[in-house]
């Protein structure tokens, strides 16, 4: 009895529990709810199916407030309860991982995302979050190493020179899939350790070793090297550390730190001349930098602003941009001192204006050079010009000597997976440089990355430097002296302020690029005069007392009772956009900014007083705000815009996620006659044949991997969208004309469909292994921009096909073309 006594008290708490929690949610009282729904799911399992999207839009709701309140512990908590209830709920899986991407648990949150992937390979919202976080995870040069033969040959044939002359234990540091440490198994080491960081890529080593049956003589740990113990993790000492955790600039991924640490804990004594026992030795042996100064118009345009003034918007001298390249040389972050570049790809190309110069050597086996490396003063190097031209960067790259025979190279002029690190020039005066001068610099190494520091050039006439010299200052006009001044000031100070702005190098092209405010102007100025009278403007431009809205008060004498009333724009493109301050030239608005950060208010507040606005035309929106995760809403609460201006595309070629949802926000902010910019988008694309764009999404067989199997297990990282290109330089052969694959339009939703087919004329014969596309940004029907222009801040994408097509010339492709939410998806119909 007493068992059917219980089982009739669990019936009764679970329908009362069941009835309060459906109170709660009527009383949007989603945290108590979710209490009731927990109990009931564990008191009665049987009902999880029909109670499953209930609980599911609790657990969303409650995580939202949870949220929203900083309680994060108690949000995950939340999400481990739903995930031990529903394991294989690809929905609670996929939002799980947005809360953890938004908090900037990249790592964690595409395990997630993969996970509901592989639960339903059709979720579309966990497809396209994947994506976003995949390259990440692993990381695009993953790809590109893997197929780099040559390199891969390269490491196997130091690795068995290694073993062979008697190293029988290996430790690999930053496995990443293990490669490194199945050569040394292959070569004959009879122990082999392995340690890396990146959960991701552990999980990925560890299914790569077994597949290759190698689980039992490979230990991995998910470790970083310096928290490696003996005998805890490694039962003694090794008598070899491989390696390969070096970045463009060499030190930039700790191997400086690990390998010291490795010396003195890991790794056996080094080899003492004329002795037997054995001894501890590092593949790579050791590295030589080089250097040489380079005029590249990409790079300029990217770190430098060129101009003076901007579609009538003048640039006062007292506000100086920089890239954060320039900013990090004195702050006390750790920022990259450099930026990467593949040279031999690079939009426009570039002039060497030195000979290569060796910049320094460091061996690896050697514990003392490793030591003294990050004590070592700061020391100058000069290079004679030998090209005139402009100083724009100081490119760097290195040469690894894995040992005395088999060395790699990352230089610009061999055909190399490897890209540059860039020292962009930047806080001179006068770039030009000619063959006899000298450019000198300031080198050394510091939070284990290799800065380069001070570059300036130095004149062949006079020894001194020209940024020292006193008459440099006085020859210029009194402009040009501030200029210098306000350079010199943030120089010394280096901590943001003395008029210094830093912006990251895409918002300095977007700056260099004229065309696009020259559009913007021509647009705006469009609507702004088609909803002013006529004659309003021409009385208010010529004698500053306009006839008003009220012809009964044009009597007045005051002007201010009948000026007309301002019209409002907002701009709320990400990053800083001076479109503010253009709008403000065009007659009496109020021009409202979503710039975030207080140096670039600060930044824009200047330029906007030099231009001569009154204070009330410029104002910055976010303090207006009582919610900032409302951006879109009324100027005041009687008024509506006249423009708003949204941001479309990402520099990185995708579309900027939410855009459709933020334009119907905005079409029901606008007054009649009032427009969104831009008014509608047109996605071009062609068809071509490109191996670099192959080798760069995935690994192509067993082949490069030198028999190993690697790529399927990488290869489920593989992203269909590539992005960041420059099509410009991309090594591929066009086989059809580029043709419009889709409309966006946000001022006219239904002209939208989310899927149409596309017909394409082939006009080459080939293999289609993908599909770049770009855009036109239509800002009204007469003023477009292009992104894949020569100005464009912004690069393009491709669609990498799973398999390449093999196309005749005069055939047809059908292309069938979704967009779902922000994201485009472009396949080939067969």
């Amino acid at each position: 009895l007493s068992n059917s006594g219980q089982e009739a008290g669990r019936r009764e708490l679970v329908s009362r529990s069941l009835q309060s929690a459906q109170h709660c949610l009527e009383d949007q009282d989603f945290g108590t709810a979710y209490a009731h729904y927990l109990l009931v799911l564990n008191l009665a399992p049987e009902l999880k199916t029909s109670v499953k999207e209930t609980f599911q839009f609790t657990l969303f709701k409650w995580a939202e407030e949870l949220d929203s309140l900083a309680r994060i512990q108690d949000l995950f908590n939340c999400y481990e309860q739903a995930l031990e209830l529903y394991p294989n709920d690809e929905v609670i899986c996929n939002s799980m991982g947005e809360h953890l991407f938004r908090m900037g648990f990249r790592d964690e949150a595409a395990g997630y995302f993969h996970k509901a992937v592989k639960l339903n390979p059709d979720f579309a919202d966990a497809k396209e979050n994947f994506y976003r976080v995949a390259n990440w995870l692993v990381e695009r040069w993953h790809f590109i190493m893997l197929n780099d033969t040559k390199r891969n040959l390269t490491y196997l044939k130091a690795i068995e020179n290694a073993v062979r002359s008697g190293c029988k234990s290996v430790l690999d540091i930053g496995t990443g899939t293990g490669i490194l440490s199945m050569f040394a198994k292959k070569a004959g080491a009879s122990f082999v350790y392995a340690c890396e960081l990146s959960k991701t890529m552990y999980e990925l080593a560890r299914d790569v070793v077994a597949a290759n049956n190698m689980e039992r003589e490979i230990k991995l740990l998910h470790l970083k090297s310096l928290d490696l113990e003996i005998p805890k993790h490694i039962p003694e000492r090794v008598s070899l550390v491989v390696t390969e955790t070096v970045d463009a600039g060499l030190f930039g991924e700790g191997i400086v730190e690990s390998l010291i640490h490795a010396w003195e804990h890991l790794l056996l004594p080094p080899k003492v001349n004329g002795s037997t026992r054995d001894y501890g030795r590092v593949i790579p042996a050791s590295a030589t930098i080089f250097g040489m100064a380079v005029e590249c118009k990409e790079i300029r345009r990217h770190h430098r602003v060129g101009t003076q003034e901007v579609a009538g918007v003048r640039l006062p001298n007292s506000v100086q941009f920089f890239s954060p390249t320039y900013a990090s040389a004195g702050s006390e972050e750790t920022v990259e001192p450099y930026t990467t570049e593949k040279l031999s790809r690079i939009p426009g190309g570039y002039i060497p204006l030195t000979e290569p110069c060796q910049v320094m050597t460091v061996d690896f086996n050697n514990l003392q050079e490793l030591k003294s490396l990050a004590a070592r003063k700061p020391w100058k190097l000069s290079l004679p010009v030998t090209e005139g031209g402009m100083l724009d960067a100081v490119v760097v790259w290195f040469v690894l000597q894995l040992d005395d025979e088999h060395a790699l190279s990352t230089s610009p002029s061999e055909e190399t997976c490897w890209e540059q690190a860039v020292y962009p020039v930047q806080g001179l005066l006068d770039y030009s440089v000619k063959p006899g001068d000298t450019v000198s610099m300031e080198v050394c190494c510091q939070d284990c990355y290799l800065k380069i520091q001070k570059i300036s050039p130095l004149t062949s006439e006079c020894g001194m430097d020209v940024s020292e010299r006193e008459d440099a200052l006085s020859l210029g006009n009194e402009a040009e002296l501030c200029h210098a001044l306000a350079g010199l000031q943030t120089t010394n100070k280096r901590d943001g302020t003395g008029g210094g702005c830093v912006l990251e190098s895409t918002e300095i092209a977007l700056l260099n690029n004229g065309p696009y405010h020259q559009c913007f102007k021509a647009a705006m100025g469009k609507v702004l005069s088609s909803l002013r009278p006529r004659k309003d403007l021409q009385s208010m431009d010529v004698d500053g007392h306009g006839s008003g809205m009220h012809p009964q008060e044009g009597q007045t004498k005051s002007s201010l009772d009948v000026a007309p009333d301002p019209l409002y724009i907002l701009d709320v493109s990400e990053g800083f956009s001076i479109l503010p301050v253009i709008a403000g030239k065009l007659g009496p608005v109020r021009a409202y900014s979503s710039i975030e950060k207080e140096q670039h208010q600060a930044a824009l507040s200047v330029i906007s007083e030099a231009n001569h606005f009154p204070k009330e035309t410029l104002e910055f929106w976010l303090s207006h705000l009582e919610d900032e995760s409302v951006v879109l809403q009324r100027p005041k609460s009687d008024k509506l815009w006249s423009i708003i201006i949204l941001d479309v595309i990402e520099t990185s070629g995708l579309i900027q996620q939410e855009v459709m949802e933020k334009a119907a926000i905005s079409r029901c902010l606008l007054h009649s006659g009032g427009k969104i910019f831009p008014q509608y988008v047109l996605v071009y694309g062609m068809l071509v044949e490109s191996q670099s764009l192959l080798l760069e999404s995935a690994v192509q067989g067993t082949e490069p991997t030198l028999g190993f199997n690697i790529a399927p297990f990488i290869n489920q990282f593989k992203v269909p969208v590539r992005v960041y290109l420059d099509l410009s330089t991309l090594p591929c052969v066009p086989l059809s004309k580029p043709v419009e694959l889709l409309r966006l339009d946000l001022m006219n939703p239904l002209l939208n469909s989310s899927s149409r087919e596309v017909k394409v004329q082939i006009c080459k014969s080939g293999q289609v292994t993908a599909i770049p596309f770009w855009y036109h940004i239509h800002l009204d029907e007469d003023h477009s921009l292009n992104t894949s222009d020569e100005f464009s801040h912004w690069k393009q994408a491709a669609v990498v096909l799973d398999e390449p097509i093999h196309v005749q010339v005069g055939a047809e492709l059908v292309l069938d073309v979704q967009h779902h939410k922000s994201n485009i998806s472009i396949t080939v119909k067969r």
